[in-house]
C-alpha cells in the first residue's frame, strides 16, 4: 500500500458578474494577491456547496453538524422505547457532550455545533435503551462509522478532544487569477399597487458585485481518508468528493445574478509525494487581453505546472484533464470519464497496484 497518496484538484472557471460570497458588509470577498486585488471565494462557502451536493446524492451517507443533535439520537430512540428526550440527552452526556446550560428555550441544545452522522446516533441510541453507563461505549460509538463528509472535513470538538477527526481534505480559498475592481448595480422596485399620481420606487438600494476567472484548488489525503472509511469507500468518497468540488457552486446572490456557471477547464492530478497547489501561476496577474482571461490563465497553469515538475516537484504518478487548453498537460476527456478513471486509479493505488 502507498505510503504517500493525494488526489489534487485545479479547477479554472469563469463567473459573471455576481456576488457569490459576502463579506460582514455586503461586498464580495476580495484578497490582494500578487499585489493587485483579486476577487475571492471562501473555503468554507465552497465546502458549504459541497456538502449541499454530498446531500441531494441518495447514495452517500452525509452527517450533520447541528446543536440539536440530541433531536438525531431521539429520532433512533423512538421506534425502540419511551422517553426519547430524556434518553438522548443522558447518552450525549456520558460520551462527553456538553449542553447550553444558558439555554431559556432548549435544555437539548448543545455547546456548540457538532458534527453526527446516522450510524453513531444510531449506535447510541441502541446504548441507551439497553441501560449502558460506560461512557467509554459511548464514547467509542461517537468515533466509529464516520460519514464520508466528516472523514473528508474533519470534526471538531473542544469539550472532548478524543472525539475529534482530522480532516482528510483541505479546500483552497478561490481567488481571481486576475486583478478586479468591485462595481455597483444601483436598482429601483415597483410598488405594483402605489397610487396613479406616485410616479416614485416603492424601494431603492445597490448591490455590490464583480466577475471573474477563479483559480480553485483542493487536496485529498487518500491514506487518511482510507484510515477512516476504508479502501473501498475511500475510493468512491474521492469520486464524489471530485464530482461535488467541480459542479457545486455557492449560492450567494443567485437568484439576483443567475451566475452559475462551469468550469473552464479541470486538471486532476494523483501525487505520491506531497499536495501542490499551483496558485503560484497567477502571483503575477494575468493581464487584459483580446482572448479574454480563461485562455492565458489555461496557458499559465500549465506553463507553471511543469516549471514546478522540472525544479522542485516530482511529476505526478497520473494526471487527468477535462476541457480544452491543458491537453499538453494530459489528454482531455469527459467529467464523467475523468472521475470513472480516477476512481478507478485510486482503487488500484489502495490495492497495492501501480498508479499510472
Amino acid at each position: 500500500m502507498n505510503k504517500r497518496l493525494y488526489v489534487d484538484f485545479h479547477i479554472l472557471q469563469t463567473v459573471p458578474p455576481s456576488c457569490i460570497n459576502r463579506d460582514d458588509t455586503g461586498s464580495p470577498k476580495t484578497a490582494v494577491y500578487g499585489g493587485v486585488l483579486r476577487a475571492r471565494v471562501s473555503s468554507q462557502a465552497w465546502k458549504h456547496a459541497m456538502r449541499a451536493a454530498f446531500a441531494e446524492n441518495a447514495q452517500l451517507d452525509v452527517g450533520k453538524r447541528t446543536k440539536k443533535v440530541a433531536d438525531l439520537v431521539k429520532e433512533q430512540i423512538l421506534p425502540l422505547a419511551p422517553d426519547a428526550d430524556k434518553l438522548a440527552k443522558k447518552a450525549l452526556e456520558n460520551a462527553g457532550i456538553k449542553f447550553d446550560e444558558k439555554s431559556k428555550k432548549d435544555d437539548t441544545v448543545t455547546k456548540a455545533l457538532f458534527f453526527m452522522s446516522t450510524a453513531q446516533a444510531k449506535a447510541l441510541a441502541e446504548l441507551a435503551v439497553e441501560g449502558s453507563a460506560d461512557k467509554k461505549q459511548y464514547r467509542d460509538a461517537l468515533k466509529a462509522a464516520p460519514s464520508m463528509d466528516m472523514a473528508l472535513f474533519g470534526r471538531m470538538v473542544a469539550d472532548e478532544p478524543s472525539l475529534n477527526y482530522d480532516a482528510a481534505a483541505q479546500v483552497a480559498h478561490s481567488i481571481s487569477t486576475h486583478a478586479v475592481q468591485n462595481e455597483y448595480d444601483y436598482f429601483t422596485a415597483v410598488d405594483d399597487c402605489q397610487a396613479e399620481d406616485n410616479a416614485g420606487a416603492g424601494h431603492l438600494g445597490t448591490v455590490e458585485y464583480n466577475s471573474s476567472t477563479l483559480y480553485r484548488y483542493a487536496t485529498v489525503n487518500v491514506m487518511e481518508l482510507a484510515g477512516q472509511l476504508g479502501a473501498e469507500q475511500a475510493a468512491e468518497t474521492v469520486r464524489a468528493f471530485g464530482e461535488a468540488f467541480l459542479f457545486s457552486m455557492p449560492t450567494g446572490k443567485q437568484n439576483t445574478f443567475a451566475n452559475r456557471t462551469l468550469p473552464d477547464a479541470v486538471y486532476v492530478t494523483l501525487r505520491e509525494d506531497q499536495p501542490v497547489n499551483l496558485c503560484g501561476a497567477f502571483e503575477r496577474a494575468v493581464p487584459r487581453s483580446a482572448q479574454g482571461y480563461a485562455a492565458p490563465s489555461k496557458a499559465a497553469l500549465a506553463q507553471y505546472a511543469q516549471q514546478m515538475y522540472s525544479s522542485f516537484a516530482e511529476a505526478p504518478a497520473q494526471s487527468f484533464t477535462v476541457g480544452s487548453g491543458l491537453e499538453e498537460l494530459a489528454p482531455a476527456q469527459t467529467a464523467k470519464a475523468m472521475l470513472d478513471a480516477l476512481e478507478k486509479a485510486v482503487r488500484d493505488a489502495l490495492a497495492g497496484n501501480e498508479v499510472g
